[in-house]
């Protein structure tokens, strides 16, 4: 068996599996927290708190455990977050997370000096607040005393390999993310490096293949049935996200809508993502294609809490009963700036349309319809690259929970969407690419699992997504 342990941007998870990438029932432990949120966009978590839930995790998964039971551990963690570390390894800042809009002033500065074109082909990042070129400008611009104690800028898996074992290297998968990272040389990019006012040296070296054995004291005591097996390299959980619901080639694009939204597909090294989207790594050999906005389950959130709005289910209940776009209002819906496609970090959301007649559950509805929008105006930038009968698979908190978000979805992209039977997508995929690396299995297709319940798109709904759309995009021109 493999532990899988995946720190996300709300909560840590370790899952036990077996040997088939199936889940080993009652060994699951999960431990939620929540980032720091300032007036002017910043979104910081303390890396103490993810460790320490981290701990937690591993005592409940590990506790019923054999000295032979477990083979090795799979890493995920969130991609981007940004953490400074002094000269013994210490952290010395919080983690500053994708959602961290602070920087983008200085990623418009970026854009106006560099060819954010070329940049982007090398990197497959565009010059945004999301990657650390901005974030390395901010802090070294408003915070100069505490980038003085930095020796080293890293990531929560580096924080965590620190922690156990004492010492660390970064995943290309984790690299990939950062916007410093040449994908076709897989070396650090002396452009990208110079507008983040960087050396190399301030960065973890690379991890090689393989795993990190022997944990330090006081953790191998802790938990002896992990102290000699292999701690594989984080890799994005956007990546895991995508071997756990099976999308590991063109033939299957996965749709997620977590915290944020995305879309992504697995292809090979060569070639460039489309403007507007991005390219990072599962691993050396696979290339990962998608879009993804600042925007998902946390505008339903947001929606929830300041509307005051009813239980999720009676919310559910009320819009199935709503034809698409029956709300009169055209939403942007940009509460944490905007990510794919147009990279304008400094955007906020609008409301157009409103009047006396408006109800909170007409703007809850344009709010979940307008996320719908943005990922077809990624799907439009993504489907050339799959297969022309690729299937749309879904996962991810907010839609698992909601078929009423699922059909508008299939509605808006007017493909098929299947439900992923996984419930724990990114968790799944630490544990296959961990199996994969001990040669427990051929690869990470080989143990595939079936696919949940499939949603079929309405033509004429469909029809009223894409009217929708042209206004949606009106508004955005304007504004």
């Amino acid at each position: 068996m493999v532990i899988a342990l995946d720190l996300g941007t709300s909560s840590a998870r370790a899952t036990l599996y077996d040997l088939q990438g199936r889940v080993v029932p009652g060994r699951f432990h999960q431990v939620k927290y929540a980032p720091t949120l300032t007036q002017d966009g910043g979104v910081e978590h303390d890396p103490a708190v993810l460790l320490e839930a981290v701990a937690t995790c591993l005592d409940a998964v590990t506790r019923a455990s054999r000295h032979d039971d477990i083979r090795g551990v799979g890493v995920t963690t969130f991609w981007h977050g940004l953490l400074g570390f002094d000269a013994a390894g210490r952290p010395v800042t919080p983690i500053f997370t994708w959602a961290d809009s602070r920087s983008a002033p200085d990623a418009a500065l970026l854009r106006g000096a560099l060819d954010d074109r070329t940049l982007h082909a090398r990197t497959g990042c565009h010059l945004h607040s999301s990657y650390w070129p901005a974030k390395l400008r901010w802090l070294a611009r408003e915070r100069p005393t505490d980038v003085q104690h930095v020796a080293h800028w890293g990531s929560i898996g580096e924080h965590l390999e620190l922690a156990l074992f004492g010492e660390t290297a970064t995943s290309v998968s984790m690299a990939s993310g950062t916007g410093l990272l040449d994908q076709h040389t897989l070396r650090w990019d002396a452009e990208a490096l110079a507008a983040a006012g960087v050396e190399p040296a301030q960065l973890f070296p690379l991890a090689g293949p393989g795993g990190r054995r022997g944990l330090r004291a006081p953790w191998s005591g802790r938990w002896p049935s992990l102290r000699g097996v292999p701690w594989f390299p984080a890799v994005g959980d956007g990546a895991a996200s995508n071997v756990g619901s099976d999308c590991v080639d063109p033939s299957r694009i996965a749709l997620n809508v977590g915290t944020s939204a995305a879309m992504r597909l697995v292809t090979g090294n060569d070639g460039a993502a489309p403007m507007g989207l991005w390219r990072y790594r599962v691993d050396g050999r696979r290339a990962l294609v998608g879009g993804a906005t600042s925007e998902g389950g946390n505008v339903y959130a947001w929606c929830h809490d300041v509307l005051k709005l009813p239980p999720p289910d009676d919310v559910e209940g009320m819009l199935a009963e709503r034809a698409p776009d029956s709300h009169g209002l055209t939403l942007l819906p940009f509460l944490a700036g905007e990510r794919a496609p147009g990279w304008r970090g400094d955007r906020r959301a609008t409301i157009a349309g409103l009047s006396l007649s408006t109800t909170a559950l007409d703007i809850v509805h344009a709010a979940m319809e307008a996320v719908a929008l943005r990922l077809m105006l990624i799907y439009a930038r993504l489907a050339p690259l799959a297969t022309a009968d690729h299937r749309l698979v879904a996962s991810g908190g907010a839609v698992a929970h909601s078929r009423v978000w699922t059909r508008m979805l299939a509605d808006g992209l007017g493909r098929d969407i299947h439900w992923s039977s996984e419930s724990e997508a990114t968790s799944r995929g630490a544990a296959l690419l961990a199996l994969e690396a001990l040669g427990a299995i051929p690869d990470i297709g080989a143990a595939p699992a079936p696919l949940g319940e499939v949603f079929t798109p309405d033509a004429a709904r469909h029809a009223r997504f894409l009217a929708a759309l042209e206004r949606h995009q009106r508004l955005d021109e304007r504004v």
